[in-house]
């Protein structure tokens, strides 16, 4: 197929606060998009034959890169260890872990009596549960406390319905009755006699915590949220001393707390929810730690209470606030209290004990990530963690917080050979258009040369204060080993410098966030690391957002874009409550339905809206067809009005998986295809690239 599709326009008017829009593609959106989530085969034929047109015309103009796909899908499968093993992680008598069986594309639960590591138990082979399923995932994997269940949640279609199966594991692994329609969050009680799970609505929002007793079917309904913009959770603590349902949307927290002993106690409100204030709770002996955002304190402290008393009336400070350094999440044990932070844009560790000595883990490189491991146990001085940078594998360790001796529990293989002395990473800071430093990662190999020469791959995200770690990637190699240069962009939207620097691209600060995409991408440029008309840029999800922004604003710049799974129609699925994440997006982005500002900024940004007659680059857009949080719309809407505007003779492509969702492919080597792909676009883009004007 030489011609791209040509979308059928019906016109289609929306009138909103005074405002009037136009859609003719809005036709792509299935009436019956909630039933379509948990039955693809359910799509309108119409809309069917239009996403699958455009795939045959994605792989027709691709078609001359799937040699050069299969032998990337080659190369970064020849760095992933055929069979891999988790280090073990120790629970009372018995040490849990993880592994992949060589060639499988899914791993294998197990234990073991940590006496006897030889007679190994299979708990969960998720290589014989997918079977027969073009898409699975587990999205949790649990054994009970008392070591006589194991549970896990499984999504067959990529919608994120999950289903719960429980299983005894004495007597031949008996199944009991499985729990429907989960998010995806279950726990057992600290006594293993009840499950507590998460119900999605209709919307497929969190919106209730149930609790069943285990063998039985009936389940009782333990709290509800009333808010739709909030989502609800369910943990248990480390201490087993409780079980906290947690509801918040991106700036509003509240816990309810039932006490581990007694799981049928109705739910107390451990602090009532107040607009701003954002509060996690950790359970240490008779306290809780409090992790929050409280008094001010933008980039989090923690603080204490007595657990008898929750209250915010009662919390004191333990660890006060220090503006730039953003503590990210904690973990407690019975005589240490360990917290990650963040600053410009690297992490730390620190370890405190209870008698207040503390002890920070901060590696001297330009950009690397420490990561905190979670365990089982709660009376032990060990802390695990894992290190990495973009040149150097990840590791595995395990500290002992009391004496501070350490231990590399795994180190991190890549079986073609990889040496961190032929790469080199750097820290460079752009100057955004208000004067603003963005931290920007970039990796390349020695040997490439810093002249504008060598293409360039800029990936981005910024949103919800999610960080973009500078960590290991095996597959991103695969264009650095051709002479490619690597870079992150930390713009503002993420959390690299801290909460402050994620408000400044939150909701009317919104624009900051692709203007700061922008800056990076001058700066690499300036710098020498890449060159005007030689970059592709990449993003996924709200990262796909600042795809369709620097699209509109700048194509100038880009060879080639990449938006996986992009957020583009914002403006009207801002308008679209009945959608999963609109309620509890609205502080994000604003809520269009009721704000006139907030409609005439999304307006002013949105990718939809904003495509005009101009000359685009190369595109390449990828959707999941059971997508619940991006719908597969709103690529396939963006990519039919980019066609139509285009000015330039660069193709607009789509791809859409009619197997997955958000995530796409599931399987470890499956998923190798759908990042070869990328690779290859990157590739072929800068290659059919028109000749720099420099």
């Amino acid at each position: 197929m030489t011609t791209p599709p040509v979308a059928r326009q019906i016109p289609h008017t929306i009138t909103q606060l005074g405002r009037t829009r136009h859609d003719e593609y809005a036709w792509m959106k299935d009436d019956n998009w909630q039933e379509v989530l948990r039955d693809p085969t359910l799509l309108r034929p119409d809309i069917a034959d239009h996403l699958r047109a455009e795939n045959a015309y994605t792989q027709s103009v691709l078609s001359g890169t799937e040699d050069l796909q299969a032998m990337l899908v080659a190369e970064m499968k020849g760095r992933m260890q055929a069979d891999d093993t988790y280090p073990p992680t120790p629970h009372g008598p018995y040490s849990y872990q993880t592994s992949y069986t060589a060639g499988a594309q899914y791993p294998v639960y197990k234990r073991y009596l940590t006496a006897t590591p030889t007679a190994e138990e299979v708990l969960l082979d998720v290589n014989e549960a997918a079977r027969g399923h073009e898409y699975y995932a587990v999205a949790a994997a649990l054994h009970s406390p008392d070591h006589s269940l194991f549970a896990h949640a499984e999504d067959t279609q990529g919608s994120e319905i999950y289903r719960i199966h429980i299983r005894r594991l004495a007597g031949g692994a008996v199944p009991l009755p499985p729990v429907e329609n989960c998010s995806g969050a279950f726990v057992f009680s600290p006594d293993s006699a009840f499950v507590f799970w998460v119900w999605r609505d209709s919307h497929g929002r969190p919106a209730r915590v149930y609790r069943r007793r285990i063998g039985e079917e009936h389940d009782t309904l333990v709290y509800e949220e009333a808010d739709p913009g909030f989502f609800v959770g369910v943990e248990t603590t480390r201490s087993g001393g409780w079980i906290i349902i947690t509801s918040g949307n991106h700036d509003t927290s509240e816990s309810w707390l039932i006490p581990g002993h007694d799981p049928q106690a109705s739910p107390r409100c451990a602090s009532p929810r107040e607009t701003g204030l954002i509060y996690g709770l950790y359970h240490q002996g008779a306290d809780f730690i409090i992790l929050t955002n409280a008094d001010g304190a933008y980039d989090f402290k923690l603080m204490t209470t007595p657990d008898t008393a929750p209250a915010r009336a009662n919390w004191r400070d333990l660890v006060a606030h220090e503006p730039g350094r953003y503590i990210t999440e904690c973990m407690v044990w019975s005589g240490h209290l360990a917290w990650r932070e963040r600053r410009d844009a690297n992490t730390r560790i620190v370890i405190r004990s209870t008698d207040g000595t503390t002890e920070a883990l901060e590696p001297d490189e330009a950009a690397y990530d420490l990561t905190l491991v979670g365990g089982y146990e709660y009376d032990t001085t060990e802390l695990r963690y894992i290190y990495q940078s973009p040149t150097t594998p990840r590791a595995w360790h395990a500290r002992d917080m009391a004496s501070g001796a350490e231990t590399v529990l795994k180190q991190q293989e890549v079986p073609s050979g990889h040496d961190p002395a032929q790469y080199r990473c750097w820290r460079l800071m752009a100057r955004a258009a208000d004067g603003e430093q963005v931290p920007v990662t970039v990796l390349g190999r020695h040997d490439t040369p810093i002249d504008g020469a060598a293409p360039l791959l800029l990936y981005g995200y910024g949103a919800y204060g999610h960080a973009i770690d500078p960590v290991f990637s095996t597959r991103t190699l695969s264009l650095v080993d051709r002479g490619w240069f690597y870079a992150i962009a930390h713009v503002r939207g993420g959390s690299e410098k801290g909460w402050n620097w994620f408000l400044g691209g939150r909701g009317r600060n919104k624009p900051n966030t692709f203007s700061d995409f922008i800056a990076c991408a001058e700066t690499l440029v300036a710098e020498g690391f890449g060159a005007k008309g030689r970059i592709v840029a990449d993003g996924r999800s709200a990262g796909g957002m600042v795809m369709g922004a620097i699209a509109n604003m700048r194509p100038d710049l880009f060879a080639g874009i990449v938006a996986v799974v992009p957020f583009v129609d914002e403006l009207n699925t801002m308008s679209d409550a009945s959608l999963p994440l609109t309620p509890p997006e609205w502080p994000e982005w604003g809520n269009p339905l009721e704000d006139v500002a907030a409609y005439d900024l999304i307006a002013s940004y949105a990718a939809y809206e904003q495509v005009a007659p101009r000359a685009y680059p190369a595109i390449l857009a990828m959707g999941g067809l059971t997508d619940p949080r991006v719908t597969y719309w709103e690529p396939a809407k963006w990519v039919a009005r980019l066609r139509a505007h285009n000015r330039a003779p660069r193709p607009i492509m789509l791809r859409t998986n009619m197997e997955a969702g958000h995530r796409g492919a599931t399987g470890r080597f499956d998923s190798l295809k759908e990042a070869a792909l990328i690779h290859a676009f990157a590739l072929w883009a800068i290659e059919t690239a028109p000749a720099r004007q420099d």
